[in-house]
């Protein structure tokens, strides 16, 4: 981390005194001289930014995005506000997901029967595979 000097005088004994238009603000206790630099913040990997929203896409809801890929659902609802991504059309239609190991998924796979008249979307999280499965055929 990169150290905060005065401005005016140079000086190193400085406090921070709140935030000013998403900049941090700092108060010099030599000379009294208030200033701002940029703020700095955590950055979120753009990766899970992506699958976020893949997966609200995908009609999975704030909560559970938060639950799978660990990040605050209220950042989920920022980014989709953000980049104006749409909600799915059909609000009443729910998908199932499942995780898998790479391992079960291939076993899942080799079942036909769970496959038939369902439609699906396999996507990678981390070391695991996500799959998001809806009925195409209601009886």
């Amino acid at each position: 981390m990169k150290a905060v000097a005065c401005p005016k005088c140079e000086s190193s004994k400085i406090i921070k005194s709140g935030i000013v238009k998403e900049r941090q603000r700092y108060s010099c206790k030599s000379c009294g001289y208030n200033f701002t630099v940029s703020k700095l913040g955590k950055g979120i990997d753009p990766y899970f930014v992506t699958k976020a929203l893949q997966l609200y896409i995908e009609g999975v809801s704030y909560r559970e995005i938060e639950r799978l890929l660990g990040i605050s659902h209220v950042s989920v609802m920022n980014w989709v506000r953000k980049y104006k991504v749409k909600a799915p059309e059909n609000s009443d239609y729910r998908p199932t997901y499942k995780i898998f190991t790479y391992h079960e998924l291939l076993e899942f796979m080799q079942n036909r029967d769970k496959l038939k008249g369902s439609g699906m979307l396999i996507t990678e999280i981390g070391d695991k595979y996500m799959m998001i499965k809806w009925e195409r055929f209601r009886s």
